[in-house]
């Protein structure tokens, strides 16, 4: 007897509706038998996780600060993934777009410029844009797996800003702390508000989440990404090409992780240090596909994901939980969102020895 996976004919867009908010509701069920296992009580779990960290204004900031990642790099992402291009590795261009636009306030301290911002927000988006280009190369010109290159260059990444951190960047009047010299304030992303931390990068985010929808849903472009994710053949009777598409989803991806990166850095930490993400490049893989690949759900999603971390950091203090178990929280939302997306679009078939193919029953 073996296992099979049958396509369906027809998909159910209600189903197709309903798949994300089924996840969901799986995930605060078995959350809840892992917090019960835990021996904490789950209704306070999910209070701390979902109630808790929307009850002040300063908490509404910090949801802001950390969605702005999430949404940002999820938007690049859904376009990769819509057009069939798996890039894994928005986490490694986050953290490189970060390093190039830090390069001028790290290495220019004394400079006071209104042009500093701006700048360092182009370059962390080149940054990141030309890190995802590298699994853009392999592919396009080797035929390398996108998903096992992009994935290994977040480690490189990490571990090069570890090193610039510990070592040439590393502030000499910092008391021995691997982090480089504060930003000037001119190389700080302004708040939106007066009455909390949120700065621009949240805006940032939903005018990307815009423009890209507004792509996917008006535009040429956005034509052929998704007419290219579902076939290439038919992508290449209507004039596309499959590898200008791989330049241009990678490209765009690793822009917007990039501008994340740089944002996140400019705006929430102030400087560089060895740490600058609890893992926004891969969580954004989770809202991307809560999100339905969706730039407009994307944005509801981000919120979500944002509320998890939040969430995460209220129950350790309040139940006495690990952030680990915060992390496995996030990854029951990721494989319930997964398997609802599968059994929707494939049907599970049981083959027992002797039986016939689909093909020869036809």
């Amino acid at each position: 007897m073996r296992i099979e996976l049958e396509k369906r004919p027809r998909i159910s867009g209600l189903f197709s509706i309903l798949s994300p908010l089924l996840a969901l509701a799986l995930t605060l069920v078995f959350g809840a038998i892992m917090f019960s296992l835990l021996g904490k009580d789950p209704i306070d779990a999910l209070y701390s996780f979902f109630v808790e960290s929307l009850l002040e204004v300063w908490s509404l900031h910090e949801l802001a600060i950390k969605a702005a990642p999430l949404i940002l790099i999820a938007v690049g992402l859904s376009v990769c993934f819509r057009s069939n291009n798996w890039n894994i590795g928005a986490e490694g261009q986050f953290t490189m777009g970060a390093i190039a636009g830090s390069i001028l306030p790290v290495m220019n301290p004394e400079w006071h410029s209104p042009m500093i911002l701006p700048l360092m927000l182009v370059m962390g988006m080149i940054g990141g844009a030309l890190y995802a280009g590298i699994p853009a190369l392999l592919k396009t010109r080797f035929n390398t797996n996108e998903i096992l290159t992009s994935l290994m260059l977040v480690y490189i990444a990490q571990l090069y800003l570890d090193w610039l951190t510990r070592g040439p960047w590393r502030d000499p009047q910092g008391y021995n702390f691997p982090q480089t010299k504060a930003f000037v304030t001119e190389a700080v992303l302004p708040e939106i508000l007066a009455s909390g931390r949120a700065h621009w990068a949240f805006i940032f985010a939903i005018v990307a989440a815009i423009a890209v929808w507004f792509m996917m849903r008006f535009m040429l472009k956005g034509f052929e990404v998704s007419v290219l994710g579902q076939s290439e053949r038919a992508g290449r009777f209507a004039g596309f090409s499959a590898r200008r598409m791989v330049w241009f989803s990678m490209l765009l991806s690793g822009a917007l992780a990039g501008l994340a990166g740089i944002s996140e850095v400019s705006g929430s930490i102030g400087h560089l240090q060895p740490i600058i993400s609890p893992g926004y490049g891969f969580t954004a893989i989770i809202v991307a596909f809560l999100g339905r690949l969706n730039p407009l759900g994307i944005i509801a999603a981000g919120l979500v994901l944002a509320l998890t971390y939040l969430g995460g950091e209220a129950a350790q203090l309040s139940i006495g939980i690990s952030d680990k178990v915060a992390r496995v929280f996030q990854g029951l939302l990721l494989f319930f969102v997964l398997s609802c997306d599968t059994l929707i679009h494939y049907r599970i078939r049981l083959i027992f020895a002797g039986a016939k193919p689909a093909e020869a029953r036809g």
